[in-house]
């Protein structure tokens, strides 16, 4: 007798679920965001890192700091010899501007007395002694400039080290790229990290997708950019609904999840869909939910 009345049980579930196939939805799945992992950029101690998981941040915010202490100092080593570079320049630079001083009060004597030799006034031996000097001034100068090159080159190494450094102290700061909320924390204050060692991970979550999955003679009753409805369970007999909007649908198709319970669900070939809904806080990453198109 308590067999037969499990049994009744059991069909009228069954009735019910038949008679309220209008209501079923189109397609099921979980809510997720797209996240980002902040990583390191330098290596070195973690002076302070004011973050904690669910924390909302705006892009732009500074929420890390690594140790600058040896970046600094060498930086200010490699101003100090850029300066003694820059001064040594300077001083090759003051010679030749003497000597070429000397070479324009030549240019104007070999003026003059190109004249007087015009007139006869001069002889041709003292057109050839200025010249010679000229001559002289000319080597003197490519002399000098040919020393100063180095010296040169040692200045714009030094500026290419410096602004080498300041990057890597700029570097040095955590700047959060994108409004969002933290939600996993890796690292804390005065640990050591290395490069590309993960700080944290955020994800914007006033957008939230739903990934669901349809068949493929369902296909044909969605496109992008088409608003369909999402449902979510607000309580164990009501669901609560949002709009969403169809933004990605998968070109190819692929076995059904194993999150799907049944074997025989599981071996069919779907297609996966992300639908965008504005989230009010309620939503969550890993939620189930509901679409109908």
């Amino acid at each position: 007798m308590k067999r037969n009345h499990y049994l009744v049980i059991i069909a009228f579930a069954l009735l019910s679920a038949c008679s309220g196939s209008k209501d079923k939805s189109d397609a099921y799945g979980t809510f997720e965001s797209t996240e980002v992992t902040i990583s390191s950029e330098s290596a070195g101690k973690l002076i302070y890192f004011n973050i904690e998981e669910g924390q909302e941040l705006k892009s732009g915010d500074t929420v890390a700091l690594i140790d600058t202490v040896q970046l600094a100092l060498k930086r200010d080593a490699l101003i100090a010899q850029k300066k003694a570079a820059s001064n040594k320049s300077e001083y090759v630079s003051a010679q030749i501007k003497v000597i070429e001083e000397q070479e324009k009060t030549s240019l104007i004597e070999k003026a003059r007395l190109e004249k007087l030799f015009k007139d006869g006034a001069a002889t041709q031996q003292q057109l050839d002694n200025i010249n010679g000097v000229i001559a002289v001034y000319e080597k003197q100068i490519s002399s000098i400039e040919t020393q100063n090159a180095p010296v040169l080159n040692e200045v714009d190494a030094y500026v290419k080290q410096i602004a080498q450094i300041t990057d890597q102290i700029k570097r040095s700061y955590i700047i959060n790229p994108e409004n969002g909320t933290v939600l996993t924390k890796y690292s804390e204050a005065n640990e050591v990290v290395t490069t590309g060692k993960a700080l944290y991970k955020l994800a914007d979550l006033s957008n939230i997708y739903l990934r669901v999955y349809v068949s493929g003679s369902q296909l044909s009753q969605i496109k992008l950019g088409q608003k369909v409805k999402v449902f979510v369970d607000k309580d164990e007999t009501e669901n609560k609904e949002f709009e969403g909007t169809i933004t990605w649908i998968s070109s190819s198709a692929e076995f059904t999840p194993k999150i799907i319970q049944t074997k025989e669900e599981r071996v069919n070939l779907v297609y996966a869909v992300k639908v965008k809904i504005k989230n009010d806080g309620t939503l969550k990453i890993g939620m189930p939910g509901e679409v109908k198109f």
